[in-house]
């Protein structure tokens, strides 16, 4: 929208609001105009802060329609209410712009080329990776540190006992007091992984994983799914190994319950065709591959056959 002074600003709004209250007929040109300035004034901001600004106006012009006047000097009165009432209403639109951005408008840093490291105002600092987002709220530190973030993100959170810190990614929360951890989110894909302190991770449908350092939780690309993996470095040839620590399914297709085992513990697994699809509810936590391909067994009525690194499930 062109730049337009304040004082032709004040005359139009003046010139629109007589017309409302005469009922006169408002030209093309000025409908388009206003609509371009309605939508340069109000672009940004929400419903609710949009709905406050209304009733702060009428508010506001409640007194002056509420004095009593004599007949004969109603048009001069009227005049002047409606003059006060244009600049009124011009200096409250462009006053909520600035409170808006001022004291509520959530604080936006994105990583558009390479990363980027934010501090927060309680001494956290967050490394945002390429094409990652982070939200965070005026508010912010409050009772509870909440943050939003999209992409991917390693986090230094600034130690507190009483005011815990949360990260709310896409599908899923971190919660901590205070230390050291990667958000990682790709796809479905999401994974925690876990450097220095300890971090509860939740997600919907799953219960709270409790992360110590060195440990992984990931949710291997389908949703009710959560899993914990810890990585032991061998000493020789400094290769990390994996261990499965924990992992449960809340639903899930029999098809995808597979292909995590088999994966996971290196194995094959034959199943009816049939049955790919009925859902599986299971914790299969501390138990051996054989163990908890016992307990599928059973879930699915089946019996289990193993030949060396292969489980063939039938009836």
């Amino acid at each position: 929208m062109k730049s337009i002074k304040y004082k032709n600003i004040e005359a139009f709004v003046f010139k629109l609001w007589q017309r409302e209250i005469s009922g006169g007929k408002i030209s093309k040109k000025e409908t388009r105009v206003l609509e371009e300035w309605q939508m340069y004034i109000e672009k940004d901001l929400d419903r609710i802060h949009m709905k406050e600004s209304k009733e702060r106006v009428l508010l506001t012009l409640e007194p002056y329609f509420m004095t009593t006047v004599k007949k004969n000097h109603i048009s001069g009165v009227r005049s002047q209410l409606y003059k006060i009432a244009a600049v009124i209403i011009l200096l409250i639109s462009l006053g909520g712009v600035f409170t808006y951005y001022t004291f509520f408008k959530p604080d936006v840093y994105s990583a558009t080329s390479g990363n980027r490291k934010v501090h927060l105002a309680d001494g956290s600092v967050i490394t945002l990776l390429s094409g990652a987002e982070l939200t965070v709220e005026k508010s912010f530190p409050a009772e509870t540190r909440i943050v939003k973030l999209k992409g991917d993100a390693i986090f230094s959170v600034a130690k507190s006992k009483i005011h815990p810190f949360i990260v709310q990614a896409e599908g899923f929360s971190t919660k901590v007091l205070g230390t050291v951890f990667k958000i990682s989110q790709s796809g479905m894909n999401k994974t925690v992984d876990l450097y220095e302190g300890k971090v509860a991770v939740s997600s919907a449908g799953t219960p709270v994983s409790y992360l110590t350092p060195h440990q992984t939780w990931t949710n291997f690309g389908l949703e009710r799914t959560a899993a914990i993996i810890a990585f032991t470095t061998k000493k020789k040839s400094g290769k990390q190994i994996p261990e499965l620590l924990s992992l449960s399914f809340n639903d899930v297709a029999l098809k995808e319950v597979a292909e995590v085992l088999q994966k996971n513990y290196e194995i094959k697994i034959l199943y009816p065709e049939e049955a790919a699809e009925k859902k599986i509810t299971a914790d299969f936590t501390g138990g051996s591959a054989d163990e908890n391909m016992e307990s599928l067994a059973f879930i699915l009525g089946l019996e289990v056959h193993k030949e060396n690194h292969t489980y063939t499930l039938k009836k």
